[in-house]
């Protein structure tokens, strides 16, 4: 009976750590975006205003609408010290890109044909760690760019 409370006293204090790392790491219920990312280049952007991604496996393809928003970056930083802690303010600047997001929720983490713009290419979702890898995946995804010279995925 002893042995069963040491037993269960070590697995409840191992639960949330990382093998080997002594700390302590909580794994919550934050979600990962299962899709495929779209970044436009500012080149191309005053020309697109709206885009379809089309993606296949496995025989099938289906057709995913891409909502584009204006793309930021910060500007302006200010920070009151210097200790990661500290709190910082930056100001959203627009680059003149766009970027969007097709929701595919049973994206395979395998290669897909994908079509946007014109352009076809095969893309490899991988899937993302939002708590990291002693949590367990969120969900595949992947995230291409639209410019000049075409479409191409982002690694």
């Amino acid at each position: 009976m002893r042995f069963l409370a040491l037993l269960a006293l070590a697995t409840a204090t191992a639960c949330g750590t990382q093998a080997g790392s002594g700390e302590s790491h909580a794994c919550t219920a934050i979600a990962t975006r299962v899709g495929v990312g779209v970044e436009v280049a500012p080149a191309v952007a005053t020309v697109t205003t709206s885009l379809t991604l089309t993606a296949c496996w496995n025989g099938t393809c289906h057709d995913y609408p891409v909502p584009l928003e204006p793309g930021t970056t910060a500007a302006g930083a200010t920070c009151i010290g210097p200790k990661p802690s500290d709190a910082c303010l930056a100001q959203p600047r627009e680059t003149g890109g766009k970027h969007g997001f097709a929701e595919i929720p049973d994206l395979p983490a395998a290669p897909v044909e994908v079509t946007l713009a014109g352009t076809r290419l095969t893309v490899t979702p991988v899937l993302s760690y939002p708590n990291g890898p002693g949590c367990g995946p969120g969900g595949p995804q992947t995230s291409v760019m639209v410019d000049s010279a075409g479409v191409h995925e982002l690694r």
